[in-house]
């Protein structure tokens, strides 16, 4: 296998850390500090920091990087890959250390988005306009005091809200931004926040994204013998969208604790392109989502000692499906999901360094559709997990064991079996010397995810008999940071992992032509080998300039290990690059703010046989953004240039689905 980036990219990190470690003297380090990769969380003064660190991007990282939706920052974690099937109003998911999307759970201040239905939740959803940090954790959040779902994912993602801060004498705050670009896209947010009582504030956010979704694409084949088979530039057509989101904010707080309340709507009309195969340009599928959830948390310590949480959700979508392709079968159909959601927390201190937690999760989903002949399932999950933490002057050690019944039921009164399953972990964290500079880390952990609605009930497709996928991680690494306040270099970091991952009766979605299908196919057994580097660097060369670099560097070794009798035994598994990496640079200067980015995905295959046909050549791309920001009176301005897909490459991600090539976008925000 070549893989050059490989190379670059761990020889990029060498060079990031040792030239800006021997341009820093001795005399100007002062204190040490965990600075982005341990949480400090303030609501509860049990609650611990971090076994395990996190990969993090938040406040100015955001700002400078060209990314529109969580999806879009997600890019620049390390073992994810993103699943992007092209332009503004394409579907994107991700997928952790090659398990798959629906081990993955992804958390919306502090509550789980779910999708019973298929697993798959559209990240392209979430906009970033109201976004502070986007956080995600391998194995699980570390800190013990949480909800019994949080013990049960093999990763997390956790996306967290601009919460209201008010400066003495300031009552309110107005965001708003405006932002065209490429494929007529049109971009609209604002953000109201009002300080209601010293104990008490609301926010209101809003946004409106408009698009025809063209853009231009080459579309290149070549046959096995080397010979172009086809190569013809074209504009990508039906990738259409139009989606508002609103979401609404109450915040309160108690003595040693707090409550909140949000309410958040989505809705869109998008056209799906489908895949540029058999020279047709343009498909007849559409879809409309609606997208609306409620949820509340609680949290208060009572003593030094105990602290509780109590959360509640309940979410409504409705998916309206339509193919009109006059070379397919007319399909209209339209799907109702309902969640109920409710969670208690409860962590105890025994002693100074020694807590214990206990959790209980309910949820309940439905799904109905307008099919004949659906299966109209429920399912009703219970989740008890307890967890032990010790925080030690050198050593953290986590343990949690969750407990999972679940039971799903038809309209025709067929049940499923009542699943038991019991999924323990065990964290540790050792640091060797003062200070903290360095530590240790290890973790084991069990987990399962069960089938999808879809993969037991769709019609003519579903299976009743699927068996869950569990899967085992087994990971070992470590932490190098160091912080100064003075000095030329004032952060240097450096996390490595190396992970081993098996899953068994592995369940697989595909497109099937089209986005909204898929084909059920079950691996049975998959053998992940990986590892994880990041290196990440602050300097200040000169009072006013800021520079910062960050590299990342995934090898992921997947290999489908089911039946040496097939023919993609011991191949990798489909859309698993062996390398893949990014790098941001960013630097800031007065009120200028220029960031470069670059996002690698190594050759990969886009099915089980790994044969020449089914080869994928690796694809990067480079952005870049320019950003001006200055304040007048009360008022800060910023004008943003972005320029994406610098070197305008021809690449798909998803095979068939042709990526857009270089486009821009200018924007405009304005805070008060």
């Amino acid at each position: 296998m070549k893989h050059p980036f490989a190379t670059l990219c761990l020889s990029g990190m060498w060079a990031l850390l040792t030239t800006t470690v021997a341009a820093q003297s001795p005399k100007t380090a002062t204190s040490d500090s965990i600075r982005h990769l341990d949480e400090v969380v303030v609501t509860s003064k049990l609650t611990f920091r971090e076994v395990i660190p996190s990969q993090k991007l938040s406040g100015k990282q955001l700002e400078r990087l060209n990314t529109h939706s969580v999806a879009d920052a997600l890019r620049y974690f390390s073992g994810l890959q993103l699943k992007d099937y092209g332009g503004v109003g394409g579907i994107k998911t991700v997928n952790i250390r090659s398990m798959g999307t629906n081990h993955l759970g992804i958390y919306y201040d502090g509550v789980e988005l779910g999708n019973a239905q298929n697993g798959q939740i559209d990240l392209g959803q979430y906009s970033l306009d109201n976004v502070d940090e986007v956080t995600m954790y391998n194995g699980q959040k570390s800190a013990i005091f949480q909800t019994a779902s949080d013990f049960g994912n093999a990763g997390s993602v956790y996306i967290r809200t601009r919460r209201p801060w008010f400066s003495y004498g300031e009552t309110h705050h107005l965001k708003a931004s405006v932002k065209y670009g490429s494929s007529d896209m049109i971009r609209l947010s604002a953000l109201y926040e009002q300080k209601l009582s010293e104990h008490l504030s609301a926010a209101v956010s809003a946004g409106f994204v408009n698009a025809s979704g063209k853009y231009k694409f080459r579309y290149r084949r070549v046959n096995i013998d080397g010979t172009t088979a086809w190569d013809t530039t074209a504009v990508r057509q039906n990738g259409d969208i139009h989606a508002e989101r609103l979401e609404a904010n109450l915040h309160g707080v108690l003595p040693e604790g707090y409550w909140s309340v949000k309410g958040y709507f989505y809705n869109s009309e998008r056209g799906i392109p489908g895949a540029i195969v058999n020279n047709v340009w343009r498909r007849g599928e559409r879809q409309w989502d609606l997208n609306n959830f409620y949820q509340a948390q609680w949290q208060k310590s009572f003593t030094d000692r105990f602290s509780s949480r109590v959360m509640a959700k309940y979410a409504y979508y409705r998916t309206h499906y339509v193919n009109s392709d006059s070379t397919q079968l007319p399909v209209d159909n339209t799907y109702y999901q309902q969640e109920f959601y409710l969670t208690t927390s409860h962590v105890y201190e025994l002693l100074p360094a020694w807590s214990l937690s206990l959790s209980y999760d309910l949820r309940w989903n439905k799904l109905n559709a307008d099919i004949y002949d659906f299966a109209y399932p429920t399912r009703l999950s219970h989740l008890m997990a307890a967890a032990t933490a010790i925080d030690l002057a050198k050593v953290k050690v986590q343990a949690s064991l969750l407990a999972s019944v679940i039971s799903d039921r038809t309209r025709s009164g067929g049940s499923q079996p009542t699943l038991t399953r019991w999924t323990p972990a065990l964290f540790a964290s050792v640091y060797p010397f003062r200070g903290r500079m360095l530590s240790l880390r290890a973790f084991v952990k069990r987990s399962f995810r069960m089938p999808t609605f879809n993969d037991l009930y769709y019609t003519n497709m579903g299976n009743a008999y699927l068996r869950p996928e569990s899967a085992t991680q087994y990971d070992a690494g470590l932490v190098l940071s160091k912080s100064w306040e003075h000095g030329m270099l004032r952060h240097v970091g450096l996390t490595a992992d190396a992970y081993y991952n098996t899953v068994h009766d592995k369940i697989v979605a595909y497109p099937k032509g089209q986005q909204f299908r898929w084909t059920m196919l079950n691996l049975g057994k998959v053998h992940i080998k990986g590892i994880d580097v990041e290196a990440e660097a602050d300097l200040q060369p000169i009072e006013g300039l800021t520079l910062t670099g960050r590299v990342q560097y995934t090898y992921q070794d997947a290999r489908d290990v089911t039946d040496p009798a097939t023919p993609y035994y011991r191949d990798q598994i489909p859309y698993i690059p062996w390398h893949s990496g990014s790098a941001i640079v960013g630097i800031a200067y007065r009120g200028w703010d220029l960031s470069y980015s670059f996002i690698y995905a190594g050759e990969r295959y886009n099915e089980q046989e790994n044969i020449i046909y089914n080869h994928m050549e690796p694809w990067y791309t480079n952005d870049l953004s320019l950003m001006y920001h200055f304040r007048h009176r009360k008022t800060t301005y910023k004008v943003t240039l972005e320029v994406n897909n610098l070197l305008s490459q021809d690449y798909d991600v998803i095979v068939n689905y042709p990526m857009p090539k270089r486009n821009y976008a200018l924007a405009l925000h304005i805070e008060y």
